[in-house]
């Protein structure tokens, strides 16, 4: 027989204790005696029981039942979706029916026949676990809702570059390789990520993206693989992790760069054992993942400098797909502006809003140290702002104090990062918010730039 689950038995009787370790630790994996309630509420928190079984009276000659119901209630307040079974030596139907309506799963009356005290219990535990499917199947569905309504809008572009990009995509994405997204800031690796997913034989199920540059330390491992009640002062509840709530789905770990060395080598543990076990918990749960991760790193120099470990790297990089930049691109400039003017003028109720050929000219030439981003921003500024159904190239305000295209040509990625950071941070007088809402990046990504280049 499969042992499952763990019981807590709370009983001022210690004979009455005893046996029931003996006879119960052949049915639940965790048996936890308890002979007075004052520590209940403690051993709720250290054990988290799947189910209690809870005597109705403490005191000497006290036979009401009144204790039983008043550590139910508190139990409830612990735990609402615990069961407890009730446990006492008179049988009283009116009581029964009392603790029923307070929550109670099930009552036992002293002395007990075996087979019927192990189905009550099996059953409560059966209640529990479907207690738990239940609320994991809420919170996956949530999250899918969450996801199938953000936009899934791609605009490839006419640039051979991007021609070439398209056909690997959709070679890539029929299998279940993992995948690794580089390329600048804002060229579109979340877009291009989503894309693969649509294409692939997972689309029918949730695509998860979780900002690996985003999650401290100290939660990685609760959100990654979650956490169960009480495995910490904040776990009010248990929690599904970003790898379960993806299963049988995709897993996008955008910035991946970003990780530390102990958190690259929990990581890559789960991606061989394809199982995780949540914070508090020792059992392991397989999971089904396609996994696609991004970077604007170059993570073959991060693992030269012993900043990236070799063997996470090869086990995200099956296939690799580089995203140009849009200085690289030109020719789909035009077409992308277009792409996003009727956007945001169907946003913006401005459907008849055009681009004069001046303007998607100047917009052409700029040099777009933002990539898509920057010019998806600036599109949207742009039907906002003008009062006219024709954009000219006075509604576009472009950053004239940017780099030129001859000084991205002769300048490596970090050197044109480290300099549009410090020049946003001058422009913004140093507020951080206004500095990653600008360049388009979250708060502690940009407070891990700022500290790769020395910039704090």
């Amino acid at each position: 027989m499969v042992k499952k689950g763990s019981i807590l038995i709370v009983d001022d009787n210690k004979n009455v204790l005893t046996a029931l370790r003996i006879l119960l630790e052949n049915y639940f994996e965790k048996v936890t005696l308890l002979n007075s309630p004052n520590q209940l509420r403690m051993l709720l928190r250290e054990v988290a029981p799947d189910i209690v079984l809870l005597d109705m009276n403490f005191s000497a000659g006290i036979n009401t039942g009144n204790e039983g119901l008043f550590w139910l209630s508190e139990i409830k307040k612990s735990d609402a979706d615990l069961p407890v079974v009730l446990f006492t030596a008179y049988a009283d139907i009116d009581l029964a029916v009392k603790a029923l309506k307070q929550g109670a799963s099930d009552f036992i009356v002293k002395p007990w026949d075996n087979a019927k005290l192990i189905a009550t219990l099996q059953s409560a535990y059966s209640l529990r676990e479907s207690r738990k499917e239940v609320k994991q199947l809420r919170e996956r569905q949530n999250v899918l809702n969450y996801e199938l309504n953000r936009e899934q809008d791609i605009c490839w572009g006419v640039s051979e570059v991007m021609q070439s990009l398209q056909h690997l995509i959709r070679k890539v994405a029929a299998t279940d390789a993992n995948i690794l997204i580089t390329g600048e800031n804002g060229t579109g690796k979340e877009v291009i990520a989503r894309e693969i997913h649509r294409l692939s034989s997972r689309s029918k199920e949730v695509l998860i993206t979780v900002d690996m540059g985003a999650i401290t330390e100290s939660l990685f491992e609760s959100e990654l693989f979650g956490h169960v009640k009480g495995s910490f002062t904040d776990a009010k509840t248990d929690r599904t992790g970003k790898f379960e709530a993806a299963n049988h789905g995709t897993l996008f770990l955008d910035e991946i760069g970003n990780l530390s060395f102990p958190l690259q080598a929990k990581l890559l543990s789960v991606l061989q054992s394809r199982q995780i076990v949540r914070v508090g918990d020792n059992k392991p749960i397989p999971v089904d993942i396609r996994l696609i991760s991004a970077t604007n790193r170059n993570l073959q120099e991060s693992v030269l400098k012993n900043e990236f470990r070799e063997d996470l790297l090869y086990r995200i990089n099956t296939i690799q797909i580089e995203i140009p930049p849009l200085r690289e691109r030109k020719d789909d400039i035009p077409l992308l502006a277009g792409f996003f003017l009727k956007k945001y003028a169907r946003k913006y109720n401005k459907e008849n809003t055009q681009l004069s050929d001046e303007a998607a000219e100047k917009l052409k030439t700029y040099h777009w140290p933002g990539n898509i981003r920057e010019l998806q921003h600036t599109l949207e500024k742009a039907v906002i702002l003008s009062d006219s159904t024709v954009l000219k190239t006075n509604d576009f305000y472009l950053n004239k104090t940017g780099l030129s295209n001859t000084g991205f040509d002769n300048m490596s990625l970090e050197d044109a990062e480290k300099i549009l950071i410090d020049n946003s941070l001058k422009r913004n007088k140093n507020n951080l918010s206004a500095v990653a809402n600008q360049l388009g990046i979250t708060r502690p990504t940009l407070y891990n730039k700022l500290k790769k280049y020395g910039m704090e």
